[in-house]
């Protein structure tokens, strides 16, 4: 019998890998802008409400960082998921890398836009993590919420792609570049990628974590 911990690492490790297998693949397929938001979103979507019973469907570290600066998981869990969903996500990339050429899964790595800076691409992905961490909050952890997590935050990623996509490659979680840039080794710009997301994560982490929640729904 797997232990708790064991279990919720195993669903990260799951659901990390969907997401970049399902994102990177739909980008070699060329699908358009709208179609890559859609992959993006409906993996986050049926992943998180199959995961989030176990492990609370986090797939992030960007996310994972959030919950901890809020309150809602201790650092020794945290520890545990990041290494969980960077493993997934470097299995993913390699999975990839034996189904696609090394150019394909590179340019299914997130980079910037052409003429688009390292400010502005920290800038964008911190407000987009922001977003997507402050629906995680206000759909799946507050005790107050709708109960429609997985698809609300799978329509958070899709609509976040849809506007950063062209701009930073609206990543919003450090494991999603991580893994297909260890596969492929494409480290373009590689520091957006942590700085912007775990900035916006904690963020949202203070705001709603923090402040908006119920005083004695925090932890």
């Amino acid at each position: 019998m797997c232990c708790k911990t064991t279990k919720q690492c195993i669903a990260e490790f799951i659901g990390t890998f969907t997401l970049i297998f399902i994102g990177v693949g739909a980008i070699a397929n060329n699908p358009g802008l709208l179609g890559v938001a859609l992959a993006h979103g409906l993996a986050i979507a049926v992943m998180v409400s199959a995961t989030g019973g176990i492990s609370g469907g986090h797939l992030n570290p960007a996310v994972t960082f959030g919950l901890l600066i809020g309150g809602k998981v201790d650092i020794k869990t945290a520890v545990a998921y990041w290494i969980a969903q960077l493993a997934g996500a470097a299995a993913a990339g390699f999975l990839l890398l034996a189904i696609f050429k090394p150019e394909i899964v590179a340019a299914g790595t997130p980079d910037l836009g052409s003429g688009v800076s390292v400010t502005t691409g920290i800038l964008v992905e911190a407000v987009l993590t922001f977003f997507l961490v402050f629906v995680v909050y206000g759909s799946a952890v507050d005790a107050r919420a709708p109960k429609i997590g997985g698809l609300a935050i799978g329509l958070t990623v899709a609509l976040d792609i849809l506007f950063g996509g062209p701009i930073s490659g609206a990543a919003m979680n450090p494991a999603r570049t991580f893994g297909p840039a260890l596969a492929s080794g494409h480290w373009n710009n590689h520091l957006v990628y942590w700085i912007g997301p775990m900035l916006g994560g904690a963020i949202a982490g203070l705001v709603y974590g923090r402040c908006l929640i119920k005083q004695d729904e925090a932890a």
